[in-house]
């Protein structure tokens, strides 16, 4: 949308779902358009109270507690991307035949004629951390760029600031995409599809439906991960730009059009000549931080980014050696008499856990939490070969008991009945406990955090706060 259509938006009468970190930016800035805008959000507690009267300052309509009625004469609905498709809200714009955007829309349609184009990430796992290396591999090349989307900067605040950018970093969450029908990224990847958000989006079909929604329209690849089928389906359903090719990446040996792993070397077949003979070196595994195998598959999906976008190799090796992940995923915390401690507390789901699992050999695992809905079958009897004890917390932790009577009798499990704020320091003091020297205790609890604490975070520097305690009194 070329800044001449702008005008568009004066006198427009625009409903804003929610208030939060994509509503309130959203409503601002359609405000500052010179559209009429109403903010309808379901809570009305001191919180949203709070944000309303400083929209309410800016001349800007709230409605605290009632987000089911459109408002009359809307034109157009901008949700926050967490509001569910079957909301009576969205019944009623169908009826009504107004169309629904959501903040990366927004954003897509706002961008300038010369705007940046967008290398774009999704996936049930690993989006975050896969976004960060490709913006350090973009840095690396001397690209002006940025992480956006489902983190750290805003879309909106991204191509609307001053800032000028040769290329952005999108992370996008499928709730993201559901709501951004012409978003068309210049290349995008899904790095792996496993049940997650159901309770959203009503079936695997549907969640599958919109993290392939990043392919649409994509112009020169299509990143897809051979290790996982219904991705490269994704591809084939996508309708691209002519000359748009499939690229796929491995941990295995990369055929023609991948990127993989030979004898410890990060391989790129796809963007060489002759690519039928040929192969260009990135990087090597002990370049990524850490190298464990999901990491790996991370490294190259966003390698496979950045050479779609014309980065040479050894940017890929200086982008990779550069980046350091976010705490709480395979942090390692320290070594207590030949045990190594790691923090992945960020597995919040049985995929993240199940790849956090993969990494090591002979585990101590810590797991536990509000399950979400999951089962741990699948993750359990992938895994069992490679616990030496369990130590379970949380709410839901007896169905992740269950899973481990039913394929790993064997394992010894230690099961804490407690929520307290010593519960923790027991977990980490019963892992120890059930070690062996070269052991690993790995804090990855398949669930999320909000039973006993904040969010992953405060669980993980909990386990961070144990082990440093275990060390002194070593």
């Amino acid at each position: 949308m070329g800044s001449q259509e702008v005008t568009d938006w004066q006198g427009k009468h625009v409903t804003v779902a929610g208030l939060g970190v994509s509503g309130i930016p959203a409503a601002k800035v359609l405000h500052g358009l010179g559209a009429v805008v109403t903010v309808v959000n379901d809570g009305d507690d001191e919180r949203s109270r709070a944000q309303a009267a400083e929209l309410e300052a800016l001349g800007i309509t709230v409605r605290l507690g009632d987000g089911a009625t459109l408002p009359e004469g809307t034109e157009l609905i901008v949700t926050a991307p967490g509001w569910k498709p079957d909301k009576p809200l969205f019944a009623a714009a169908a009826a009504a035949d107004v169309p629904v955007w959501g903040d990366v829309e927004l954003a897509w349609r706002l961008r300038g004629p010369d705007a940046a184009p967008w290398l774009a990430v999704t996936g049930t796992n690993g989006k975050t951390t896969t976004v960060q290396m490709l913006a350090s591999i973009l840095t690396a090349a001397g690209l002006r760029t940025a992480a956006v989307g489902n983190i750290g900067v805003s879309l909106l605040d991204a191509v609307l600031g001053e800032e000028r950018y040769d290329v952005l970093a999108v992370e996008l969450s499928s709730y993201q995409l559901h709501w951004a029908p012409s978003l068309r990224a210049h290349s995008g990847a899904v790095l792996n599809l496993a049940p997650d958000h159901l309770d959203w989006h009503g079936s695997m079909e549907a969640y599958a439906a919109d993290k392939g929604r990043i392919y649409e329209g994509n112009r020169v690849a299509c990143v897809y991960n051979l290790a996982d089928k219904a991705t490269e389906d994704l591809v084939r359903e996508a309708d691209v730009e002519e000359g748009c090719r499939a690229v796929g990446f491995t941990l295995g040996t990369p055929g023609p059009s991948q990127l993989g792993v030979v004898e410890g070397i990060l391989v790129d077949r796809a963007f060489v000549e002759n690519r039928q003979k040929n192969a260009q070196e990135l990087a090597e595994v002990s370049d990524v931080n850490p190298p464990a195998p999901h990491n790996i598959a991370n490294a190259l999906a966003a390698a496979a980014l950045a050479r779609a976008f014309g980065v040479p190799a050894a940017a890929v090796r200086d982008g990779l050696r550069a980046f350091t992940p976010d705490a709480h995923r395979i942090a390692h915390v320290a070594d207590v008499d030949g045990v190594a401690y790691i923090d992945d507390s960020k597995a919040t789901n049985t995929h993240a856990a199940e790849a956090s699992l993969a990494a090591y050999e002979s585990i101590v695992w810590i797991a536990g939490g509000l399950a979400k809905g999951a089962t741990f079958d699948e993750l359990v009897a992938k895994s069992a070969k490679r616990l030496r004890g369990v130590v379970l917390i949380g709410v839901d932790r007896a169905l992740i008991r269950e899973a481990l009577v039913r394929h790993a009798p064997e394992v010894p499990v230690v099961d804490l009945d407690r929520t307290d704020t010593g519960a923790m320091l027991a977990a980490v003091r019963e892992a120890r406990g059930l070690a062996r020297k070269g052991d690993t205790v790995l804090l990855a609890p398949a669930c999320a955090s909000m039973d006993m604490f904040a969010n992953y975070n405060k669980r993980g520097d909990a386990f961070a706060e144990a082990v440093r305690e275990l060390g002194a009194s070593a």
